[in-house]
């Protein structure tokens, strides 16, 4: 273990070991990594432990600087965990590069099947065994890490002390063909509402998707620009000053370059920043497998769905006079041809949307009679989760308390200091 320090906190490095399949124990080997933090002043004092589950799927766990945002609230009473969720970060990362190791595009989808929420709650079941000598622990979900939350109530209720969940409760039996369903209207009110702050964008963004249609632009690493994925950027407009990112990357797209004008190497930079996969495929290689379960592939759901959605066509908003509508949570085929993080695991990606023996990822009987305090932030209208559906789930989940709010989007709880996790702690207390 390595110990270090940041302004107010300690840090130890940690390294675990976990089996790939848990029904397989002496196979197969991940190393696992978390960053532990605690308050300075309490470095070797007695506290009870939180594990920290990142959005995703496919994301490490944040990295701060110090205390920051809501860590500065969690380590005045607790010692954190930052865990690097399996093929992520530092724990065995799986991508292009590693996958390949695996052969065959089949084999590489047999060995990410173990890389769902069953999967890495089993692996909170071991590390938290190893860390507290079994004492429950406390698990904070943001998103993604809300739904391995409510899977571990469904499963391993007896590790938890209390659950705090952040835009993260999921439909318990939704299809993904639901989930999109409900999304692509979510996400023309945030688009809607991004033009109503700043109607300029309705020509930039129309300008844009139509160079782009008319030329073929590759960015620096080799992303293919299509108008498609240009409408991706909506992802942007479910944070909290998303709409302002989105804006200022919009207005300079262009520079006047001898009689014509080209987009900008700044707009290109920009763009593959927030486009680009390499940092975490798994997000787009695994992000339906998250609503796999019920025995039918997920089958592209959001390929799918949105041809129920023509108003989303940047073929048909350029042939008229109606503003582009963006994307937002979304991934399709297209998007293993034009990113060469992704273009390796075209077939892997595949064989996992025609899956269907996915295993069911939650337990509404044994939710019912929860005893397990918790407490959820469902942010109004939060582009990335329906709130419907989370409200639905959180009906059925015991005891849980819900905290409703349109003052943040769904990263309020990093947007928001240390006062959304401050609420949900009063909340499972009941002290508000």
């Amino acid at each position: 273990m390595t110990r270090y320090r940041q302004p107010g906190v300690v840090l130890t490095d940690r390294l675990l070991t976990v089996p790939l399949d848990h029904s397989a124990p002496g196979g197969e080997q991940l190393e696992l990594y978390g960053r532990e933090v605690v308050a300075g002043a309490r470095a070797d004092d007695e506290l009870p432990w939180l594990v920290y589950l990142e959005g995703g799927p496919g994301h490490g766990a944040r990295r701060f600087a110090g205390a920051q945002a809501w860590l500065g609230r969690a380590v005045q009473e607790y010692r954190v965990l930052l865990l690097d969720q399996r093929g992520t970060g530092r724990s065995t990362p799986q991508n292009r590069q590693t996958l390949a190791e695996r052969g065959t595009p089949e084999a590489q989808a047999a060995h990410l099947a173990h890389f769902r929420a069953d999967s890495i709650v089993r692996d909170c079941e071991m590390v938290r065994r190893q860390l507290t000598g079994g004492a429950p622990w406390s698990v904070l979900g943001q998103s993604f890490g809300g739904f391995c939350a409510t899977h571990y109530l469904s499963t391993a209720p007896e590790g938890l002390r209390e659950v705090f969940i952040t835009g993260g409760l999921p439909s318990l039996d939704g299809h993904a063909d639901d989930v999109y369903r409900a999304a692509y209207p979510r996400i023309r009110r945030k688009v809607e509402a991004h033009y109503t702050r700043y109607p300029q964008d309705v020509h930039r963004a129309r300008r844009i998707a139509a160079h782009l249609a008319e030329h073929r632009t590759v960015l620096p690493n080799g992303y293919t620009l299509t108008p498609e994925a240009f409408q991706s950027l909506g992802i942007l407009l479910g944070g909290g000053d998303g709409s302002h990112q989105l804006h200022y990357l919009l207005e300079n797209a262009f520079l006047r370059v001898g009689g014509g004008h080209e987009l900008s190497d700044a707009f290109q930079e920009a763009v593959l920043g927030t486009l680009s996969f390499a940092g975490h495929p798994l997000y787009a290689v695994l992000h339906e497998s998250i609503y796999g379960q019920g025995g039918s592939p997920t089958g592209w759901a959001a390929e799918r769905v949105r041809a129920e959605f023509p108003e989303f066509d940047p073929a048909t908003a350029l042939e008229g006079d109606t503003p582009l509508l963006f994307t937002g949570e979304t991934i399709h085929p297209w998007h293993f041809e034009v990113d060469p993080a992704l273009r390796p695991l075209r077939e892997t990606a595949e064989l996992l949307a025609a899956r269907t023996d996915w295993s069911p990822l939650y337990d509404p009987a044994r939710l019912a009679v929860n005893e397990v305090p918790v407490a959820a932030a469902v942010y109004h209208d939060d582009m990335y989760v329906d709130t419907d559906h989370s409200l639905r789930t959180a009906r059925t989940v015991r005891g849980l308390r819900t905290w409703v709010t349109d003052e943040y989007e769904h990263d309020g709880v990093r947007a928001g200091g240390r006062r959304v996790l401050d609420r949900l702690i009063s909340l499972v207390r009941d002290e508000v």
